[in-house]
């Protein structure tokens, strides 16, 4: 009988598949990692660190020197992600990942944004990598044991980052160009928007209107949508976008047709609320 030889690759490929997986144990971590997501407008901040305690230990000045450059937290450095492009601090930071690094100093301290985010600790950080040094005065807080951070939203647009650690802390703001962005995600989903679907032409009105830009491509938008579908939603919007233009036959006419529409199917309190404001808008006519 002839024996079916199998090439040595594939004989080796079979061989690995049957050995098991090696038994390891889960690391445990006495600084432990976090990672923390905010949401700016349609925006992301992230941040990966790990947690250092203080146990006692002189934090500022020992184990932390001054004048030399930390990896702003414990293990692997300390990274920055960013969405889209920002001003960190005031500086033209673009999207990606960053490894963030600090040179503590008794007075001040200069933080660092690095083009090199995968990095272990500080012992591989370059200057020449660097993408964004600044400045900060680090300022009294309560006590922390953990080292902790913060992403602080202000508005749709802006945030301050802190960190916090022992008694001292450290901020500095981030700024989206929150109105660009979206209009260039407005944009790019209307291109691919059917125009079967009413609710992507009714969403970029309703920006529209309540941002108050570009109230002919409004108009046009949430007519596209009329005639897509009906829903009290795109009615409610049209109707303010008419008043907006000063057409309050067709203002009073679309807010009806969202007041009947939505009888049963919305919460009572909306159908009541546009009710009222039916009423407002006949007697201010």
């Amino acid at each position: 009988m002839r024996r079916l030889l199998l090439p040595a690759f594939l004989t080796l490929s079979l061989v690995a598949q049957d050995k098991p997986a090696p038994v390891r144990l889960t690391p445990l971590r006495v600084s432990p990692a976090s990672t923390l997501t905010q949401d700016i407008g349609i925006s992301k901040i992230e941040l990966a660190f790990s947690r250092p305690a203080v146990k006692g230990r002189k934090i500022w000045g020992g184990l932390v020197p001054f004048g030399e450059v930390w990896r702003a937290g414990a293990n692997s450095a300390t990274t920055l992600t960013l969405s889209h492009p920002a001003k960190v601090a005031g500086h033209d930071v673009p999207a990606g990942t960053y490894g963030l690094f600090i040179v503590p100093g008794e007075k001040t301290w200069t933080l660092i944004l690095n083009k090199k985010p995968k990095q272990w600790g500080a012992y591989e950080y370059k200057k020449e990598e660097d993408l964004l040094r600044w400045e900060v005065t680090p300022q009294a807080g309560p006590f922390l044991e953990y080292l902790e951070y913060r992403v602080l939203p202000t508005d749709t647009a802006n945030a301050t980052v802190e960190l916090g650690w022992e008694k001292l802390r450290v901020s500095f703001p981030v700024a989206f160009d929150t109105k660009a962005i979206y209009w260039a995600q407005l944009e790019e989903t209307l291109k691919k928007a059917p125009d079967t679907d009413w609710t992507p032409w009714y969403q970029a009105a309703k920006y529209c209107q309540e941002q108050g830009v570009e109230p002919q491509k409004a108009l046009a938008w949430i007519e596209k949508s009329l005639k897509a579908g009906e829903s009290f939603w795109n009615h409610e919007t049209a109707a303010r976008i008419y008043k907006d233009a000063k057409r309050m036959p067709e203002a009073l006419d679309q807010l009806q047709k969202a007041i009947d529409l939505s009888r049963g199917k919305a919460p009572k309190e909306y159908t009541t609320n546009l009710e009222k404001e039916l009423a407002t808008w006949k007697a201010a006519k």
